[in-house]
């Protein structure tokens, strides 16, 4: 169930698929999908839906770009083409269900299409994973994701039928999942595969952080490195202005990396996690 690059002239140049299945679940998204937490305005952000971005991560910080947005889609009766996730950290089980609720109130959806358990390095407490299940069994969502920084963590959540969708950091600099989580995947019955901190906080971006005489990577670039990998379906972007949505979309129309931009990037990549400073993560 790997995501396919669709061959368009020859076998040396492929573009992304317009439209992917995210693994066991029931969802069908664009490739390239988009948080709306760093400020991108409503306008940026219907032009992505227009360019078949369709996985809209609505996390915990829900500025109004997306909202509105959101809003206007539905207006248009274009519901059932979006696939919204709605994120809680929360760790008690009302908290998670009265902050999930309020977000579908002020977006005026009866669901969501994902809800997303953020951040759990261990199996979430019984009474959180119960209380999402409740929220599923009553039709407020259609699917459970889950996240964490833990890769190992991965290969047990992906074997948990209850997750329709996980959601993993890889980038450029933070490549272990090809090790730790993409040969321990079966392919057959496995989870949606997210990818998000394509740009690893942006430092794959800065000039100063980059080998010398080697020019940094851009934010398209990171997308197509993250994309290229068969094992992910959705990478997520985080543009905070119009600038940066096209950006992100630039990702689509100039489709996988080279052999020879792969072995840049990953160049870029192991300097940048070398020499970048602080590490929040491994």
């Amino acid at each position: 169930m790997a995501r396919r690059l669709v061959s368009t002239y020859d076998q040396d140049m492929a573009s992304f698929e317009d439209v992917v299945q995210l693994g066991r679940s029931n969802l069908k998204a664009g490739p390239l999908g988009i948080s709306g937490g760093y400020g991108a305005p409503k306008d940026a952000l219907l032009r992505a839906f227009d360019r078949g971005v369709t996985y809209w991560y609505h996390g915990s910080r829900r500025a109004p770009g997306m909202s509105e947005a959101i809003r206007e889609l539905v207006a248009a009766g274009k519901r059932d083409q979006l696939v919204v996730v709605l994120q809680s950290y929360s760790r008690w089980s009302w908290l998670l269900e009265k902050t999930f609720t309020a977000g579908l109130r002020k977006l005026k959806l009866d669901h969501a299409d994902v809800l997303l358990l953020g951040w759990h390095n261990a199996l979430p407490a019984a009474a959180i994973l119960d209380r999402a299940l409740e929220l599923r069994r009553r039709g407020l969502c259609r699917d459970i994701a889950i996240s964490c920084h833990h890769r190992p963590r991965f290969v047990q959540y992906a074997v948990d039928e209850r997750f329709g969708v996980t959601h993993l950091r890889y980038n450029a600099a933070h490549t272990g999942a090809e090790q730790d989580v993409f040969p321990h995947l079966n392919e057959e019955n496995r989870p949606g595969v997210v990818a998000f901190t394509a740009t690893r906080w942006a430092s794959l971006l800065k000039p100063k952080l980059m080998p010398t005489g080697e020019a940094p990577m851009r934010a398209r670039d990171c997308y197509r490195f993250v994309l290229s990998q068969p094992q992910i379906d959705v990478c997520i972007t985080g543009p905070s202005n119009a600038k940066q949505v096209d950006e992100a979309l630039a990702a689509l129309d100039e489709g996988p990396v080279s052999k020879e931009e792969d072995e840049r990037f990953r160049r870029i990549g192991a300097h940048v996690r070398a020499n970048a400073g602080w590490q929040p993560f491994s």
